[in-house]
């Protein structure tokens, strides 16, 4: 099959052929149709993450068409088309068992423990715990944000930190789970305030329906922001994983409020020195996330089928197998606004 393979820290990905992947007896092979470029991708690429062995086929925001099934699935056949999240939990533990799949200690992690999806096929364990059946009506490009990024931030608004009507959320960070956080929170009845350095992106999540737009290239964001939203935000999503915009989502909360971490901190951003006397003053919950536990995907199906949310203006770029490598390196600077993903595994 075809396959993007990394072979080298910040090296362009090589266009091979390789075999095949083999059907786990109790997990599925599916013909990849849609696999999304993510800055989680991005930390891989450059050898932030320790789990990854060289050679290597990133790519963990995915969705497919089954093409084989092992003996020991039963809820799948040939032909359904299907999403699973990045986190594929046993199910069978005790903290599968107690709705906590995300924290699983056997997790399996395509594109970063195991083969990823920037392939033609890609093979999926433990399929009957983690595979969710996509709506018919649902375009590819967009399921596969419902691998990582939009789960993601449905998780962090809803899981975790219980987003409620008509509060103020602050989105700190405007990539793809800055938007979909934004876009959700939006049809959960919150008002949104976003905060980025790049007057493209802020605009576009104008345009998509941000109450207030912050640059934060110019001035005092945080007290910007505590201007606009009358004293603070209640819930601040961290969409970056860096010390400044950690530190200033904390800041702009207002008292009572809560704040969930969803950027990936890596390299130089692992330790931060935080200020924690705005923790203990303000009376702040910070919350980490990672993921999306496969269970709750249909509250999310149900949001977008009903029309309560369009999340199509996420995708920015239908992309080759073969451009993964220029959206990998983009994000070395502030990337354009949307996703890309992928969507021809043959250019």
């Amino acid at each position: 099959m075809r396959a993007a393979v990394l072979t080298g820290w910040r090296k362009p990905l090589e266009i091979s052929e390789v075999p095949d992947p083999s059907c786990p007896p109790d997990g599925v092979v599916l013909e990849v149709l849609a696999c999304g470029v993510c800055r989680s991708d991005w930390h891989a690429w450059v050898g932030s993450d320790p789990d990854i062995e060289l050679p290597h086929i990133l790519g963990h925001e995915f969705c497919g068409r089954v093409i084989d099934t092992g003996p020991a699935v039963g809820r799948w056949q040939v032909g359904d088309q299907a999403v699973a999240p990045f986190i594929l939990a046993c199910g069978h533990c005790p903290d599968c068992q107690a709705g906590h799949q995300t924290i699983c200690a056997t997790q399996i992690v395509p594109g970063f423990t195991a083969p990823g999806a920037f392939a033609a096929r890609i093979a999926v364990p433990r399929a009957d715990v983690n595979l969710a059946r996509l709506p018919a009506s649902m375009d590819p490009a967009l399921a596969a944000g419902l691998g990582c990024r939009v789960t993601t931030a449905w998780h962090a608004l809803t899981g975790r930190a219980a987003l409620q009507p008509g509060e103020w959320l602050a989105v700190w960070g405007t990539g793809g789970v800055g938007l979909s956080a934004m876009l959700l929170g939006r049809a959960l009845g919150a008002r949104v305030a976003v905060v980025d350095v790049v007057g493209e992106k802020l605009d576009h999540a104008q345009d998509l329906g941000a109450d207030a737009a912050i640059d934060a290239s110019h001035g005092d964001a945080v007290a910007h922001l505590r201007q606009v939203t009358g004293g603070g935000a209640h819930l601040a999503i961290e969409a970056l994983g860096t010390l400044e915009t950690t530190r200033n989502a904390l800041l702009s909360l207002r008292k009572l409020g809560r704040m969930v971490q969803v950027g990936m901190p890596a390299g130089d951003h692992v330790t931060m020195p935080l200020p924690m006397d705005a923790v203990y003053s303000g009376q702040l919950a910070i919350y980490g996330t990672r993921g999306m536990p496969a269970w709750r995907y249909p509250s999310l199906f149900s949001l977008i089928e009903g029309g309560h949310v369009d999340l199509s203006p996420l995708i920015s770029r239908r992309i080759a197998l073969s451009q993964a490598t220029d959206e990998l390196a983009a994000f070395d600077a502030p990337a354009p606004p949307g996703v890309a993903v992928i969507t021809d595994f043959e250019g």
